[in-house]
């Protein structure tokens, strides 16, 4: 069975820094093509990040320099390091595998002083 766990998120202060983990069953992260999304209250759902599975790794605008997107093959777990947050940062964020469409059940991301 096929299921994505993300866990981290949290309150942080401007210009902190939180860290996501995707945990992955049911395949290995590393094959497929996986990416962070973002939904903020009343907006659309935002791309924030994506990794292919040979590596190559993509960002949204808004976050490009601030966060950095990794995967463990050992551990099967997709990451997202967030630095230098800002409240418009503030998200639920989700983890997503392209191929037949899998989400996880999303994190929620807070950033307020």
């Amino acid at each position: 069975q096929i299921q994505l766990v993300e866990t981290g998120g949290g309150l942080a202060r401007p210009g902190g820094s939180l860290r996501l983990s995707c945990a992955v069953t049911g395949f290995t992260v590393t094959d497929y093509k996986m990416a962070w999304y973002r939904q903020a209250p009343g907006k659309a759902r935002e791309f924030v990040a994506s990794v292919l599975s040979g590596g190559f790794t993509e960002y949204g605008d808004s976050v490009k320099g601030r966060f950095s997107l990794s995967s463990d093959n050992a551990k099967n777990i997709l990451s997202l390091q967030m630095n230098n947050l800002k409240p418009e940062d503030t998200a639920v964020y989700f983890c997503h595998r392209p191929a037949h469409n899998y989400w996880g059940q999303g994190t929620q991301v807070t950033v307020a002083s």
